[in-house]
Formats: structure tokens, sequence, C-alpha cells
């Protein structure tokens, strides 16, 4: 049999001998799968060690050598074996000397041709090559929609660490978000004729589930909602980002894109975009958002703020090399520009937009009214009340400056128990004497300390003892003030507690 004779010449590394004589029973039974097989293992070898990139042309001719074969889809040893070499040989030519894009395209168009196991790590291995070697060129969507998303891997939705203990975003996570971006490119080139929509609209089920089965993944929900509002659907896009965007609220392109969805509300599109800048994020990221925010501020009259925001990008810019805009060195050219007088930054005016904004992103969150029944201004903690049946404390500093007991307070709350901490999405004060009124009652009448106590009452109203160490009460002494509802941790009851006197 001709079939042991080559194996064994291959494996002597006789690869000449082994052609010849697997060419010869070929020729004289070219319908016979054998011999087939076995002069494909040798066309395996010869590409092999042609598998570099100054050789790149012999291991294309080796690869056509199998591709002439129609070998059928059974073949799976094989196939998956070229896979890894395929791979191996585009990873080590992209980028070289010797890559010609032509070439590559040859390969991938045989590439195309075989029957790899699917999934399968080989053949995750050869999207991650090509995906390297074709993103940014226009046969990226072409390779994506062959190669088909749906081959991934649980393993290949999990970072990649690195030799040197980097990790690097997950390969198909890296995959769903460059197609979207392909789809989005087309967009923006402004003409709605060349958005392929339909594509759009068959990729977007396929990125919609990688959001829900993959949370972990930061970019896909993105680019899910910028599809969404490529497609014309702002109520889908809402409610696809909002969950996404709770938990990346810190992220200056979350409020960026929100914005996006009211291209027709200004004011509304202004107070996201305040939000954005105030995420701390690196500056060259944000010139093109301090830009857009120049105009509206330059829109609005604000000319001092729109020159900070020009000159915070334009030094980004110049930091990094980047061309300064047409539109920006225009403005510099303005009286408007050269008589206004710029600030550090312009967190301060962003920050009258962030209950809006913080109540736009949790506006499905409902809104709880609160009595302030004690602050703890070292700590930074208030103690609040709602009901007899919600109550409390929270951090209030990142929402207030200044606190007062009987402030009245609109909250939504995220979780907590009560008597306990409670966290909160969004607070701001509210002016409502009703409500405060519920918590509070002015009250008179003589003083009462038992004998060797700290403390004491105003009939059932308690008096702290460092209020009657601040007033210097006695007992017996006559009088009037203002008091709060309070729980007693110790009686497990509510009752009332002295805050002020009135004099």
């Amino acid at each position: 049999m001709p079939a042991k004779e080559i194996k064994e010449l291959r494996q002597a590394g006789k690869l000449e001998e082994a052609l010849s004589l697997a060419k010869a029973e070929l020729a004289s039974q070219p319908d016979n799968i054998w011999p087939k097989r076995n002069i494909s293992w040798v066309y395996y070898d010869y590409l092999k060690q042609n598998a570099t990139p100054e050789l790149f042309d012999s291991f294309l001719s080796w690869l056509s050598e199998i591709h002439s074969l129609n070998l059928p889809a059974e073949e799976k040893m094989l196939f998956d074996h070229l896979s890894w070499q395929i791979g191996s040989v585009v990873f080590k030519t992209f980028n070289s000397e010797f890559l010609h894009y032509g070439k590559l395209i040859q390969l991938l168009e045989i590439t195309k041709s075989f029957q790899y196991t699917k999934p399968s790590e080989g053949y995750s291995f050869l999207f991650k090559a090509f995906h390297r070697a074709l993103k940014g060129t226009a046969n990226y969507i072409e390779f994506a929609d062959w190669w088909d998303f749906s081959n991934f891997r649980p393993e290949d939705f999990e970072k990649e660490k690195m030799p040197n203990g980097k990790e690097i975003m997950a390969i198909a996570e890296q995959g769903y978000i460059t197609y979207a971006k392909y789809l989005l490119d087309k967009k923006m080139v402004g003409v709605d004729l060349v958005f392929d929509k339909e594509k759009a609209e068959t990729f977007l089920p396929k990125l919609t589930r990688i959001v829900e089965n993959y949370p972990k993944l930061q970019y896909p929900a993105y680019f899910q909602a910028k599809l969404l509002l490529a497609l014309g659907d702002r109520e889908d896009m809402l409610s696809a980002l909002l969950p996404f965007a709770k938990k990346k609220k810190n992220d200056f392109w979350v409020w960026e894109i929100l914005s996006e969805a009211f291209p027709d509300d200004e004011e509304k599109v202004f107070g996201l975009l305040c939000k954005a800048l105030s995420c701390h994020s690196p500056e060259e990221m944000l010139i093109n958002l301090r830009q857009k925010m120049a105009a509206l501020f330059i829109k609005r009259k604000l000319y001092n703020e729109a020159r900070t925001e020009i000159e915070l990008l334009v030094a980004a810019r110049n930091e990094k090399g980047y061309r300064i805009p047409s539109e920006i060195i225009k403005w510099q050219s303005q009286d408007w520009y050269l008589q206004a007088s710029p600030s550090k930054s312009n967190m301060n005016y962003y920050a009258m937009y962030f209950d809006f904004a913080e109540g736009f992103l949790f506006g499905d969150v409902t809104e709880e009214k609160a009595i302030v029944e004690f602050v703890n201004k070292d700590r930074k903690i208030l103690n609040f009340i709602v009901s007899e049946a919600k109550y409390g404390f929270f951090k209030y500093e990142r929402f207030l400056k200044n606190v007062s007991i009987g402030d009245v307070l609109k909250v939504r709350f995220q979780s907590g128990t009560n008597e306990g901490l409670y966290l909160v999405h969004t607070v701001s004060k509210i002016n409502d004497e009703n409500f405060r009124n519920l918590f509070f009652q002015e009250v008179e009448g003589p003083v009462r300390i038992s004998e060797g106590k700290a403390f004491g009452f105003i009939n059932d109203v308690f008096i702290h003892p460092s209020l009657i160490t601040k007033h210097k009460l006695v007992n017996g002494a006559h009088v009037k003030g203002n008091a709060i509802k309070s729980y007693n941790r110790d009686k497990k009851q509510w009752g009332w507690k002295l805050i002020d006197l009135i004099f």
C-alpha cells in the first residue's frame, strides 16, 4: 500500500520522494479519496516548511494545491491542522514587508473553502489572525460574516492574559464591537444611503444577546445603543442603555451617547454633556466632546466657559500632536474669544446640571420625600425619615454641600434596611412645608430633669444632654422650642426630641 510508504517517507523528511509516490498514486486513481488524502498530507508538510513571511508565496501555492483536491467536509483533521498553520502565517506576516494585501485576500478566499471543526480552538485562532490583519480594511465584514460569530467558544468571551501579565479584551468582544464600528462608520459618512440598514438589523439581535448573556463585557451595550440610534429607535436605545449606564455612570461616553438620543432637545443635550465632562477621563479622550460643548457655550453667549473648553482641548491636542480643527482656529480669531477670561475648568458650571443628569439616568426609580433628622458633619452622614416604615442614614457628601436638621429632601433610594445604611442614587433639597410639618412640632412648657440625670423632657419631648449644657437648662425652667420626630432605638418606638429653642 502506497499510503504506509508515503507516511514513512514523510516522517523521515523525504518529502520529494513522498510527493513523487503520492502523485503517481493519484494519477492512477484520480477519483479515489485515499490517494487524495495521502497527497494532501504531503502538501501539508510542504506548507509547514513555508509558513514564514518571506516564503508567503510558496505557502499560498501549497495551500492552493490542497484546495485543488476538493476534499470532502469529512477531512476535518487536515482542515483543523490547516487552521493553525494559516493563522500562524497571518500573524507572522501581519505588518511585515512581505504582506501584500491582495495576496492576503487570496489566502482568505482559499481559507474559506475548507470545512473546519466549529467551534474549536483552531477556528478561534483563525479568527484572531484575520481579525487583526483585516481590521480597518473593506473586507472585514465579509470575513466576519463567513466566520460567523455564533462559533465563538465560551473561552473567547474571557480576557486574554499576555506573557507580561497584561490583560487584553476578549477576542469575541473585539469581534462584535469591530463589526458594529464598521456599520456605524458608514452611517457617519453622512449619507444615509450607504448605511446598510438590513445588515444592521440582522446584527443587532446578535449583539443584544451578547449584552444580555455577558454583562461583564464593557463595550457591547455601548455599540448596541449606537446601532439603535442609527436605526432611529430612540426608545429601545434608552431602555437598552440605561441599565448599563447606571453601572458605568462614571464613564463620560455613557452621558455623551445619551445626549445623542435627543438631537432636538438642546437643553437636555447640554445637561447631559455637562455631566459627561464632569467624569474623570484622560484629556485626549475628551477633545471632541469639549469642541461640541464649546459650540453650545458660544450659542448661549457664555464666552468665558467656551474659551475654557477650547483651551483645554487645544492643550490636549498639542500634547498628542493632533491637528487643530479649522473651527477652533476660527473661534480663536474672533473678538469674543480674545476678550473672554478662561478658568482652569468649567467644573463648577457642570455641577449645576448634576441633579438633572442623575435624575435622567435614574428616572425609572421613584423619588421619595425624606426629612433630615440628624446630621454628622464630620462623617458627612445624615439620618432621615421617610415614614415610620422607612428610616435610616446615608452619606450625603456627593449630593449636598450643606444640610441641616429639618431639611426636606427628594431621594431616589438604591438599597438599605431600617436603622441601617442606605445607598442612594440621587438626592436634592426641596421646599415642602406640608411634608415637613408631619415630622415637626412646636413645644412649650417646663423642663423636667430628674435628679442625677443629664437629659430631660418637655412633656414627652426628649431633650438631649448637649442642649441642656448648651442652654444651661435647669429643672422647672419654662422654654419654647422645635421638636422633630425621632426613633428611639433602645425603646424600639417613635417619639419626639427637641432640636432647638425659640427665644
